[in-house]
């Protein structure tokens, strides 16, 4: 296409774009494009300023937040300090042309494209997507058919996003204890390897804490296990409100929990254990039958610190010892696993 045509068409674009916008909302099944979210960002890259400008406009008008950058480099310094959703490329620029940025950004980027040509007959649809583009088009174009386009785009990429949010709460699902909602034993021995294999690497210090509820058997016999069911999900509520960031916590099976504490030494452990062990024995005692005690909801725990070269098995074995050191001394307490 002549260039000064190409131009013209725009500036006719610039005039009248706005109007043509709006027929597009009448027109459109889709409902009014301004209630659009307001934090959806697109970028818009093309050398020839008034073409640049006028698309922008039209994305403007079409309810979004929109930047521009003359060419490649300029586009992917953008991306780098800000977020964007959407890039409408050009393929012909100096430099970095569309199709080699559609390619980088998707290497680089969680950003979808749409590539737009003045030259439909030199480039193809198939390959623009080949480079990683979610639509290509053809100039001019329609403040309609553009806007069409870019909802299209944005609708699949939240589709997107929301399948793989689905798919990240499937794979906690599958690594979470329902009753506690701490990590399940799964999850707790692939942690303990890497966090094994991490001390390890880097000679950091690591800590493991296993905890048991003492007489839960006997909450279970007086009150039912319903009644042991809602010990344990407080012990779980009360390990998870004891965490520090790097810190994970774990229902290893039955009545017993574990703690991963990378990054800490046995005395900073002990703290921990502690608040652990203080707060879990405020909780007020189950309700107390005719002609029976009241039975007290208590944890022991075990403590030990990683020692340079020893599996993950014998790591938390010595964990385990210190916890049945603690129960045979007649539970409530704090027992730290120092010697093999």
């Amino acid at each position: 296409m002549d260039k000064a045509l190409h131009l013209q068409i725009y500036f006719l674009f610039h005039l009248f774009g706005t109007s043509c916008a709006a027929q597009a909302d009448t027109n459109s099944q889709e409902g009014d494009v301004k209630k659009e979210p307001d934090h959806i960002c697109i970028l818009v890259v093309d050398d020839e300023e008034i073409v640049r400008t006028t698309l922008q406009e039209i994305v403007e008008y079409g309810g979004y937040k929109c930047t521009g950058a003359s060419d490649g480099k300029m586009a992917l310094e953008v991306l780098n300090r800000e977020p964007v959703d959407v890039v409408i490329t050009d393929i012909r620029m100096p430099g970095m042309d569309g199709l080699v940025l559609t390619e980088t950004i998707k290497k680089k980027h969680d950003v979808d494209v749409i590539v737009i040509t003045g030259y439909g007959g030199e480039f193809s649809y198939e390959e623009a997507m080949d480079k990683g583009a979610s639509d290509f088009a053809v100039k001019p174009i329609r403040p309609a058919e553009l806007i069409a386009r870019l909802k299209r785009v944005l609708r699949e990429r939240a589709l997107v996003a929301k399948r793989k949010q689905m798919e990240e709460k499937l794979r906690e699902l599958t690594v979470t204890d329902d009753l506690t909602k701490l990590y399940n034993s799964r999850r707790f021995f692939k942690q303990l390897q890497s966090e094994v294999d991490r001390a390890n690497r880097y000679n950091h210090p690591l800590s493991l804490l296993l905890l048991d509820v003492d007489n839960l058997k006997h909450c279970n016999d007086t009150h039912g296990h319903l009644a042991g069911d809602k010990v344990l999900a407080k012990l779980g509520g009360v390990i998870h409100s004891c965490l520090r960031k790097n810190d994970s916590g774990y229902r290893y099976g039955g009545d017993e929990f574990t703690v991963i504490l990378p990054e800490t030494r046995s005395s900073e452990a002990i703290k921990v254990a502690e608040r652990i062990r203080k707060r879990f024995q405020r909780i007020r005692p189950l309700p107390k039958p005719k002609g029976n005690k009241q039975t007290y909801a208590t944890v022991s725990i075990g403590i030990a610190e990683y020692r340079e070269g020893e599996t993950s098995t014998e790591f938390a074995r010595r964990a385990d010892e210190a916890m049945y050191a603690a129960k045979t001394k007649g539970g409530d307490q704090i027992v730290f696993k120092q010697e093999p």
